[in-house]
Formats: C-alpha cells, sequence, structure tokens
C-alpha cells in the first residue's frame, strides 16, 4: 500500500506490526493510528454520509472524523489512540458491514 504521508525523521524506533482491513502494515512505536494509517494507506475511512473517502481533518482530536473500528465494533479515534503492536482495525463503520451482509 502506498500511504498519503511520507515519513522523514523519527525513522529510528521500534517497528510495530498491525492489520487494516485485513492487510498488515508496519509503523513505529509511539505512532497514533492515524498517522500509521496514513503512512500506509491513502484514506482512514469512508463518509458514514456517502462514498467520499475520509483522511482524519485536525489531527488533535477535535473534528470527529478519524473514527475506526475494531472488528468487534469498538469505536476508536484514530488520531489520539497509541499504535499496539497485532492492533486489527476497520474502516468501515460495523452497521454498514451488517446491512452489506444483510443484503
Amino acid at each position: 500500500m502506498k500511504g498519503r504521508f511520507v515519513r522523514l525523521g523519527e525513522t529510528g524506533r521500534e517497528t510495530v506490526q498491525l492489520v487494516i482491513d485485513g492487510t498488515l502494515v508496519n509503523a513505529l512505536a509511539g505512532d497514533t493510528l492515524l498517522t500509521a494509517m496514513l503512512c500506509s494507506v491513502r484514506h482512514v475511512r469512508q463518509s458514514e454520509f456517502g462514498d467520499e473517502k475520509r483522511a482524519g481533518f485536525c489531527l488533535m482530536g477535535a473534528c470527529q472524523d478519524c473514527w475506526v473500528w475494531t472488528p468487534d465494533g469498538e469505536r476508536l479515534r484514530a488520531c489520539t489512540t497509541v499504535v499496539v503492536a497485532g492492533m486489527r482495525i476497520v474502516t468501515t463503520q460495523p452497521e454498514a458491514q451488517w446491512a452489506n451482509l444483510a443484503s
């Protein structure tokens, strides 16, 4: 995957792996989930109001634009959640996934 962000500094930190929508990606220890995601993928999630892709907005926890989910449906704010090795994230709202299963 090609990310939206390019890491220029702090490259000496330990690498950790997480799974985003079923794909294994690398991050650096101490990264927020938003940083890790945007270094690996082009967007954070799809808008719940249409087909638009969202990439976060304020980067500091104020705008509510970076919500992602665990496979169990727990909602996480990507800009304030620190990456944990083995973390699994989905970028589609659980409700939207359930609607697709019902179709």
